[in-house]
């Protein structure tokens, strides 16, 4: 086995953590990133197809017959689980639907709403994963948890999927109730907390949404705010904001309530000041 710091042992230990992959491909994949932890797990997660990485297992029988105890109707639905099944399979997984990582399981089996899935969501998406069992799939449930902290990729793909999960058929945006509650499960822990030392992030845009914004949320408002949530948590101070850029109208407001909420000084809810 090569030798390595123990500085690189310890990335090679938590990239395999979040990845669950082997110490070999770990390695490989820090070492093409400079032993870069966070930038390793993000090429990882984007690039799923890649030589280095594990193929994905065919268990189609198996998979088939794990779906087919789900469905609602199978003489009419052969190939769908609708609401019941859905809710069955997520107790047998040990989650419920306020659980965050439903939506990372929702998204990697491609179902259309948060009600039902398709055998072809289901079968290729746990192929993928080399999960063909529900033991396996309760695995890979802890892993999608880790990724929706440890990877920005991740999260930015679960999130931009939520939206069409949460749409119902003929509709083009979420009532305003909706869309928050989808807000409150995705942006607090056990997912990405919308929090930083001075900047209680998700309380002040409830609040904002619940006293200036009166309308619904667009797929633009929905996938930009989720743009200026992962900025926020890396630059609370907004350095990065310009008024010229092509935010929507939504979130120009927001920063407008942030800057009152922090007051002159640029101090938080606490008083203190923004570095």
């Amino acid at each position: 086995m090569p030798s390595y710091t123990s500085t690189q042992k310890a990335a090679i230990a938590q990239f395999t953590s979040l990845t669950q992959t082997k110490d070999s491909v770990a390695a490989k994949q820090l070492k093409s990133h400079n032993w870069n932890t966070a930038q390793a797990v993000d090429a990882y997660f984007q690039s799923a197809s890649t030589s280095a990485l594990p193929k994905p297992s065919n268990n189609t029988a198996a998979l088939n017959k794990l779906f087919d105890k789900y469905r609602d109707n199978p003489t009419v639905e052969p190939d769908a689980i609708g609401i019941e099944g859905s809710m069955q399979y997520l107790s047998d997984l040990g989650l419920s639907l306020e659980d965050p990582v439903v939506f990372a399981i929702l998204s990697e089996l491609n179902a259309p709403t948060m009600g039902e899935m398709t055998r072809q969501g289901f079968v290729e998406g746990w192929q993928r994963q080399r999960a063909p069992d529900l033991p396996a799939q309760k695995s890979q449930t802890l892993s999608f948890r880790r990724s929706l902290t440890a990877s920005p990729p991740f999260f930015r793909t679960v999130y931009k999927s939520t939206f069409r999960l949460a749409l119902t058929p003929g509709q083009k945006s979420l009532a305003l109730d909706t869309a928050t509650e989808y807000w409150r499960i995705l942006l607090s822990p056990p997912s990405l907390g919308w929090n930083t030392d001075r900047t209680p992030w998700l309380d002040w845009w409830i609040e904002y949404l619940s006293e200036r914004w009166k309308k619904g949320v667009s797929r633009d408002m929905w996938e930009q705010t989720g743009v200026f949530v992962v900025k926020s948590l890396e630059d609370e101070s907004m350095n990065w904001w310009s008024e010229d850029g092509a935010w929507p109208g939504s979130l120009d407001e927001f920063v407008a309530f942030v800057k009152e909420k922090r007051g002159p000084e640029g101090g938080s809810a606490d008083g203190m000041e923004v570095e």
